[in-house]
């Protein structure tokens, strides 16, 4: 075993320097004791894998492609696969070839090559408040400085928005780019209406801004209606539209592909190829097929027949078992509930007593770029049974009602 006699991190860059632990990582680390109940992690159910119909699949493609799906692959991904799902995309009003499409591991290669291309050390962003947490780290980790929008139940304020774009250009600074979760939010749960998505692309139009729009859960839909991506609405290539088969199909695969503009495309490729050369190339060949056999859109159907029982349960839970005071939109989609407790509580230090009482969540701060959400919490209703989140709720109105009567507050 070799060890380190002198201080190694005196060879850090400044960048390494600054990077922080993912506080949802860390916190899954906590949550592996059996008897925690996690509403922690953003965990697809495992229930909701087609496990039976990828066995089939995956001796199809050893025995037809074995030789290239083995191999490596492009950078930009299978041909195959980004024709499905321009063609897809098709459907939800985006003009798409597969030129424009790169698949990438993940959405958080996405958004880290986001950051890559378009922040120096200092550069200003736009997003959220609260927003994804893997968009603030990837973003933060190229010294972006973020600054926040408030969301309200139609998702960022737009009105707000321009406010803020505003003030920075007095101070001659310019934002790289605007990032949104438009379609049932990480972690608000909530919806971006379709008026205020073209009052968006407007305001990125007018002040010559680019637009991220991640959209994880756009098909995970409850009791809404299908709104189109903002990038349906984009006729200048101002949009970088980013989605994964990790909510509707297997994070396990780790493929995600982003929608963008010839030039924007060129340079996320060119990017890619220093960070992992291609995507993995079996998996794009198992989602092919999956999709090619026409079976997607079924199993997406079969996820939200899992989840809105789900989602119910959590909400009818919270009802029952939370004190009188706060506050939760109800998410008609995807797979968070996003509550705000009374005054006077903090759910991060809040977080050992509901570990006492073998529940989890994340706490709001994570969420927040400005420090707030002190109050907030993500819960996650995808993962857990249904038996687990009625007991889950149960004990954390507990935890929350000690934290009341400690804290003295009053309703």
């Amino acid at each position: 075993m070799v060890v380190f006699i002198s201080d190694i991190s005196r060879l850090y860059s400044d960048r390494a320097g600054k990077m922080r632990k993912s506080v949802i990582r860390e916190l899954l680390k906590v949550t592996q004791d059996p008897e925690i109940i996690s509403f922690a992690g953003g965990l697809p159910n495992p229930r909701s894998f087609p496990i039976k119909e990828l066995e089939g699949i995956l001796d199809y493609v050893i025995e037809n492609h074995g030789p290239v799906a083995l191999q490596y692959g492009t950078t930009q991904g299978l041909p195959a696969l980004r024709e499905s799902i321009a063609e897809r995309s098709h459907k939800d009003g985006i003009d798409a070839t597969a030129e424009n499409i790169v698949i990438m591991s993940g959405s958080q290669q996405a958004l880290d090559t986001v950051g890559k291309i378009f922040l120096n050390p200092g550069d200003t962003a736009i997003c959220g408040l609260p927003t994804y947490l893997g968009g603030i780290n990837a973003f933060r980790s190229y010294e972006g400085n973020l600054q926040g929008i408030p969301l309200d139940e139609d998702g960022m304020r737009v009105d707000i928005l321009e406010e803020k774009i505003k003030e920075l250009l007095k101070n001659e600074i310019t934002p790289k780019f605007i990032y949104t979760v438009p379609t049932f939010q990480n972690p608000a749960g909530v919806i971006m209406p379709e008026s205020r998505r073209k009052e968006l692309i407007n305001i990125a139009n007018e002040y010559d801004l680019v637009i991220v729009e991640d959209d994880p859960y756009g098909k995970l839909r409850y009791d809404s209606q299908p709104v189109k991506p903002i990038k349906a609405f984009d006729d200048e290539g101002r949009v970088i539209y980013m989605s994964t088969f990790s909510k509707i199909l297997s994070p396990g695969f780790r493929l995600a592909w982003t929608i963008a503009s010839p030039e924007l495309t060129r340079k996320m490729i060119i990017c890619k190829q220093a960070l992992d050369l291609c995507t993995n190339t079996f998996t794009q060949f198992l989602a092919y097929e999956f999709m090619r056999r026409g079976s997607l859109d079924l199993h997406i159907m079969k996820i939200c027949e899992l989840y809105k029982p789900k989602r119910d349960i959590m909400m009818d839970a919270m009802k029952k078992y939370f004190p009188e005071g706060y506050t939760c939109y109800r998410p008609k989609g995807g797979m968070f509930a996003w509550p705000t407790l009374p005054e006077g509580i903090d759910t991060e230090t809040m977080f050992l007593d509901s570990i006492k009482e073998k529940v989890a969540y994340v706490h709001g701060k994570a969420f927040h770029v400005n420090g707030g959400g002190d109050r907030s919490m993500r819960l996650n209703f995808s993962y857990s049974t249904n038996e687990q989140i009625e007991e889950g709720m149960s004990r954390l109105g507990n935890v929350i009602k000690k934290k009341l009567e400690k804290e003295k507050v009053i309703l």
